[in-house]
């Protein structure tokens, strides 16, 4: 599961895809429905793979937490509306999917929040159980400048010389 690209915005309902930047913010599409719009610079704008929960033993990424859920519900969307479920049923889905969660710090609208995303996901295919691969560092290619050896086994760059304006003198007046 990759949720690189994936975004959600303060004020916006659901999540996004980044299409393209504008003069004043982000185009952005709809998960949901496809509808672009603008999300201005001034907005909060915050990445799904940057998200994490609290756990008792440090942060576990938000892709972690989804890839658990998934397993946990067998890769079927949650059994009741994440706004409208009982506090308790709430609790103890997100204790079977995360169970170190911190109890201090992670609140019911945080759950509720995370489950509409992963039902949401889900409907269109983007969440699994699957690990990530592994990212291999890009090799890249500088382009082969124009070097010649020098006597004393030195290289340097070929220079282009510029040519000098004639002076006055030899230039003829018409």
């Amino acid at each position: 599961m990759d949720l690189k690209g994936i975004l959600t915005i303060a004020t916006y309902p659901g999540l996004y895809r980044h299409v393209a930047q504008a003069v004043n913010g982000i185009i952005v599409e709809s998960i949901a429905d496809g509808v672009r719009t603008l999300a201005f610079a001034t907005a909060k704008i915050s990445a799904l793979e940057d998200i994490s929960i609290y756990t008792t033993d440090g942060d576990t990424r938000l892709a972690d937490v989804y890839r658990s859920l998934y397993k946990v519900l067998d890769g079927k969307a949650t059994s009741f509306a994440p706004k409208k479920g009982s506090e308790a049923e709430v609790r103890e889905l997100f204790a079977k999917a995360v169970p170190n969660y911190d109890v201090d710090r992670v609140y019911v609208s945080d759950m509720r929040r995370a489950f509409t995303w992963y039902n949401l996901l889900l409907s269109k295919g983007l969440v699994d159980d699957k690990e990530p691969e592994a990212e291999k560092p890009a090799e890249t290619e500088k382009p082969a400048a124009e070097e010649k050896e020098n006597t004393d086994g030195m290289k340097t760059r070929k220079r282009t010389k510029k040519k000098a304006a004639a002076p006055e003198s030899e230039q003829k007046a018409e």
